[in-house]
């Protein structure tokens, strides 16, 4: 199938958010490496915590030029755990080759893919994605969320991450101060 959106599923701003702020909170209390873990690696976690979804305008881009693309559909290669794998497994050359900082874009990307994997299946309502291709075609999808309450759920998500955020900024980082 090309591409199924019959089924609700979280908002790119759900993947976003939910992939910044443990970053965020993890380089604001754990780390002691700032130097590498910086701001510009919480907005990567961000864009990776929607990269699993690029399989949308690639697989339109790709129809329109009259291809078709096997495992190139909403939900295919881009939302398997391998997916997810390649980057993380990049991270880990790249910190036994000492580039530490770019080591840990990759180990973040992968955790942002993962995180956009784990909303999919827990929370997208009617569909599921085949978690471990290419060992197994087996789909799975626990669809915790009703299609008819879904739309409205999805943007309450949304309202309370980004709040919860914004207000934890301020209080450890002042915000207002840059407006």
């Amino acid at each position: 199938m090309f591409l199924n959106f019959t089924s609700p599923m979280p908002f790119a701003v759900t993947h976003v958010l939910a992939s910044i702020i443990p970053a965020d909170l993890y380089r604001d209390y754990v780390t002691k490496h700032k130097k590498h873990f910086t701001l510009f690696t919480i907005l990567v976690a961000g864009i990776a915590g929607l990269l699993p979804d690029i399989d949308i305008p690639l697989s339109l881009i790709i129809h329109k030029l009259g291809y078709q693309v096997p495992l190139l559909f909403h939900r295919g290669f881009t939302h398997t755990l391998l997916f997810g794998l390649i980057f993380l497994i990049l991270g880990a050359i790249l910190w036994n080759l000492k580039k530490k900082k770019w080591a840990i874009l990759g180990v973040v990307a992968a955790f942002g893919i993962s995180i956009h994997i784990i909303l999919d299946l827990v929370i997208s309502s009617g569909s599921s994605i085949m978690l471990f291709w290419p060992l197994s075609t087996r789909t799975f999808g626990m669809s915790l969320i009703s299609e008819g309450a879904a739309l409205n759920l999805y943007a309450a998500i949304d309202a309370i991450l980004l709040v919860c955020w914004l207000v934890h900024e301020e209080i450890k980082h002042k915000i207002k101060d840059f407006i």
